[in-house]
């Protein structure tokens, strides 16, 4: 029974179809249209739909899909296996539940750190008696680029580079990506750190966008041997929770 799953993200809209557990086919759009999704239908034969969004609108195709399949709209009431500790948990974005039931599907029994790289950095943690606490937001990394050059007057915009590694700046540029990326690098450690001062065995599970530039940062860190990398870890959260909620 193939699931069609839609992430309606700030940014991006990533859409992908999964049977059962396995990933057929995935993609993303800044303005998905019509034609995307029903692309995505006519190859698989989908038979149900999920999504989650950060949105309160909805688009055309939305209407597409619900006059055509019956479509699950994500939200916290969907526990898809785990016990939700998070005190406003109406408020809580659907990005990051999804990825946090994710998690605890992919690794069951294990206490897991989700850290979210995208439009904003989020953390969150899982134990391994499925219990969500809650976690973290700060600016992502392009955001904090973006942030540099338009609250100054005289600093440039640049992008993320992936090849710097000094420890300090010896120049604006340096000096700017060494703010940047270096405090992300030390933003990362501390709450790895914190997260692990009670925790025996765990995961450090990296998703979005930035996951690999993340795990770049972290490749020499005493935390690398327990990194994983999930780029669609919201996508299969998405995936397990309609699969646990039709169930």
């Amino acid at each position: 029974m193939p699931n069609l799953v839609i992430d309606i993200g700030n940014t991006l809209t990533k859409v992908a179809v999964f049977e059962n557990d396995h990933l057929l086919k995935a993609g993303q759009y800044q303005n998905p249209e019509e034609t995307h999704i029903k692309g995505f239908l006519s190859e698989y034969k989908a038979d149900r739909v999920i999504i989650a969004s950060v949105k309160t609108t909805k688009q055309p195709w939305q209407m597409l899909l619900e006059a055509t399949l019956p479509v699950t709209y994500f939200n916290s009431s969907i526990k898809a296996g785990i016990n939700n500790l998070y005190k406003t948990p109406d408020t809580l974005g659907a990005d990051r539940l999804a990825a946090v039931i994710g998690a605890n599907y992919l690794y069951p029994d294990t206490n897991n750190i989700i850290i979210s790289g995208g439009t904003c950095i989020t953390y969150d943690y899982i134990d391994a008696d499925a219990n969500y606490f809650g976690g973290s937001i700060s600016p992502g990394l392009n955001m904090r680029y973006k942030a540099v050059n338009h609250y100054t007057a005289a600093l440039p915009f640049l992008e993320a580079d992936k090849n710097f590694t000094a420890a300090y700046g010896d120049d604006t540029a340096s000096a700017i990506r060494s703010g940047v990326q270096n405090g992300i690098k030390y933003e990362l450690e501390g709450f790895i750190k914190e997260y692990i001062k009670t925790t025996q065995g765990y995961n450090i599970i990296l998703s979005g966008g930035d996951s690999i530039f993340f795990d770049t940062l972290l490749k020499n860190s005493i935390f690398a041997p327990y990194i994983k990398i999930e780029p669609y870890l919201v996508l299969k959260g998405l995936n397990a929770a309609i699969q646990k909620h039709n169930d």
